[in-house]
């Protein structure tokens, strides 16, 4: 739902700031609890809501979201005391959501400081909201661009793209309000992502391709236009597009089995599911238009590749919500919600998600504070109780702080929480604790460089590759917050 999402792209280096998630099988689960520390668990692993599956003991109502080693030491520890000097700034490959980075020309401020989208593919896409029963959002909210400071200097600002209020909305108050029936179903969770990747790269090649297929996969077009492109700097920020050299600059062996396990599911999926039927079948998995003058009924060239199923892939653990079915059902859909989905990410907001996957229900955003005309609507990713570890893989960027966060630490220096889950993982506490052997692994890998030599790097400028340069600051991020912590 980048957060879907407005992303910060890999601008200069990516100067930027970021965020979230869980196992490569939990989705984005919306949870729909009243959450008095926590702002509502939205799973994001594998992108999902569940009616959402519940991680805590919190009070909720009809939705559920989804030994030390003795070895020890100050991480990487800082060989001098002298101060050294900071970055210019962060590249967290997309910035706390999945929009774009940049603001359309034909756009109109509001009376707080963000800018309504009203580009035509904007356009197109309230229409499709509207069309699909969703026409009262539109009187809430729509999409909106916001200045984000991504650096030190003054001019480090770029717009990110995300969901504006329109009116004051109080709270206790809907402030999206979606039927079920306008989300895409994608079938039922699994730890796999590439099953429902599988589907959602069949519906949105009938669009692209313009092939024979049901009606209702082209009427969704105004909605896919509006997904992260392949290849964008959206989707490139995320491990499962990493070289060997930046998933090596980790120093995370953990995240590096993960990343390349999920590329051998995706390679598998592709090689028994898609390439076959788009094979049998001239209209399957087309990701180019046919051209008028090709008869050819075995024409391969614009079959969907296999990094295409791993850009679905990857669509499927950053924006789908497993939710829940009917009271009476065990089963949780994967679903792709629109609007939702595009709602970017602050670990400290207080609004909640709820809603069932079930003929005639609604899945809402539900304001937990009062809302004024012109504020950006955020949501937490992975449940705002995941680290950067997961934010990297499934979404692509790095969580630099709640809004909380930030204010409480306004001119000092901060750690943020979502490095502090992982330092935590290191010294065998909080939750989803790391085995002794694999927090022995960690812990080598992270030290065959100091926090200062990390630093030194990052400041000589030599890093220039996005993956390879958000791969470092990962690292300093988490030899700091264990260094605060140990």
């Amino acid at each position: 739902m980048r957060v879907g999402k407005a992303r910060v792209s890999f601008l200069r280096y990516i100067l930027a700031i970021s965020y979230l998630a869980n196992c490569v099988s939990c989705s984005r689960y919306l949870l729909t609890m009243r959450y008095s520390g926590y702002s509502f668990p939205l799973l994001v692993s594998l992108g999902s809501v569940q009616a959402f599956l519940l991680p805590f003991q919190h009070e909720t109502s009809c939705i559920k979201l989804t030994s030390k080693t003795s070895s020890k030491t100050t991480l990487l520890a800082k060989s001098k005391t002298k101060k050294k000097k900071k970055s210019s700034g962060s590249s967290s490959g997309g910035l706390k959501g999945f929009g774009g980075g940049s603001s359309s020309s034909t756009s109109s401020k509001s009376s707080t400081g963000g800018t309504i989208d009203r580009s035509p593919s904007s356009l197109k896409f309230y229409d499709y909201i509207q069309r699909n029963g969703g026409e009262s959002n539109l009187k809430r909210v729509g999409l909106g661009y916001f200045p984000l400071q991504i650096g030190p200097d003054k001019n480090d600002i770029i717009q990110l793209r995300g969901v504006i209020a329109l009116k004051d909305i109080s709270k206790g108050e809907a402030i999206i309000d979606i039927p079920y029936e306008m989300a895409i179903n994608l079938g039922r969770e699994s730890a796999d992502p590439t099953l429902p990747a599988t589907t959602l790269l069949q519906k949105y090649c009938t669009w692209k391709s313009n092939s024979d297929g049901p009606p209702g996969d082209k009427e969704k077009g105004d909605y896919f236009a509006m997904l992260p492109n392949l290849e964008s700097d959206d989707c490139l920020g995320s491990t499962d597009f990493y070289s060997d050299t930046a998933l090596d600059m980790l120093q995370c062996p953990i995240i590096v089995e993960e990343t390349l396990s999920r590329r051998e599911m995706v390679a598998a999926r592709y090689e028994r599911d898609v390439l076959p039927m788009a094979q049998m079948s001239s209209n399957l998995y087309r990701w180019e238009e046919r051209k008028e003058d090709d008869d050819s009924d075995n024409d391969e060239s614009n079959i969907a590749t296999e990094l295409h199923l791993q850009w679905a892939s990857w669509i499927i653990t950053s924006r789908v919500l497993t939710v829940q079915g009917p009271p009476e059902s065990t089963t949780a859909n994967r679903l792709l919600i629109p609007l939702i989905d595009m709602c970017n990410h602050d670990r400290d907001s207080p609004h909640m998600l709820t809603g069932r996957a079930m003929e005639g229900g609604s899945l809402k955003v539900v304001a937990g504070a009062d809302i004024k005309a012109g504020d950006q609507i955020n949501i937490g990713y992975g449940g705002s109780v995941e680290g950067n570890d997961r934010f990297i893989q499934d979404y692509g960027f790095l969580d630099s702080g709640g809004s909380l966060e930030l204010g409480k630490n306004k001119g000092k220096e901060l750690i943020p929480e979502a490095y502090k889950i992982v330092a935590k993982k290191l010294l065998g506490k909080g939750r989803n604790r790391m085995s002794v052997a694999e927090e022995e692994k960690m812990l080598d890998a992270i030290q065959a460089t100091t926090l200062d030599d990390d630093i030194a790097l990052l400041a000589s400028g030599k890093v220039t590759n996005n993956d390879e340069r958000m791969a470092l600051e990962y690292r300093i991020g988490v030899k700091r917050a264990y260094n605060a912590l140990w």
